[in-house]
């Protein structure tokens, strides 16, 4: 089956670009909002975006995928799949990144970090510094999704399949708190 559209058409077709006034995890507020786990549910678009964005690192010896739990697990799963290695998941533990449920990685094996969307690279940088602390050498990052307008990790650019803009506003300077529009906290639905 091919799949029409891109990336972000899709988004907005499974509803997980939604436009509105949203405060984000960071404090910040912005008038998009994404949720890339709306498109993941499907698994015809997670195995195709997988496959895609495991094609940038068609190329490299790669033992393992890791993404940081909860966002990236979907996504890792799919690019291991389609490159044909293990896929693992790190998750927050007393506000670590660590490996669990018996995951480990052996020194040497070269390990691609996958998200599906880097914002600050936060999480990436975290998980990027698991792998390394535990002996792994980080042989590519990748992501769905870049809105962090081209950051670099670690010093590697990451392979992404898409990028988009989305501005972010202080509370204090927000054009829609201005214009009293309601303020949701996504993945509440609630009204703050």
């Amino acid at each position: 089956m091919q799949i029409e559209g891109n990336i972000i058409s899709l988004l907005l077709k499974t509803e997980g670009l939604l436009n509105g006034h949203f405060a984000l995890s960071s404090g910040l507020h912005s008038g998009k909002y994404l949720q890339c786990a709306k498109i993941l549910q499907y698994p015809i678009y997670a195995t195709h975006f997988g496959a895609s964005l495991a094609q940038r690192f068609k190329n490299q010896k790669v033992d393992a995928v890791i993404g940081p739990a909860i966002g990236g697990i979907i996504i890792a799963y799919e690019v291991a799949r389609a490159l044909g290695v293990r896929a693992l998941f790190a998750e927050r533990e007393e506000k670590e990144m660590r490996l669990r449920r018996g995951f480990e990685i052996k020194k040497g094996e070269r390990i691609i970090v996958v998200e599906d969307v880097i914002t600050t690279g936060g999480s990436v940088r975290e998980v990027v510094q698991l792998v390394q602390g535990v002996g792994g050498e980080v042989v590519g990052i990748g992501a769905l999704l870049d809105r962090s307008e081209g950051i670099t990790i670690a010093g590697i650019k990451p392979a992404v399949l898409s990028t988009i803009k989305v501005e972010t506003y202080d509370p204090q300077n927000c054009p829609m708190c201005k214009d009293k529009m309601p303020l949701v906290k996504p993945g509440s639905k609630q009204q703050i």
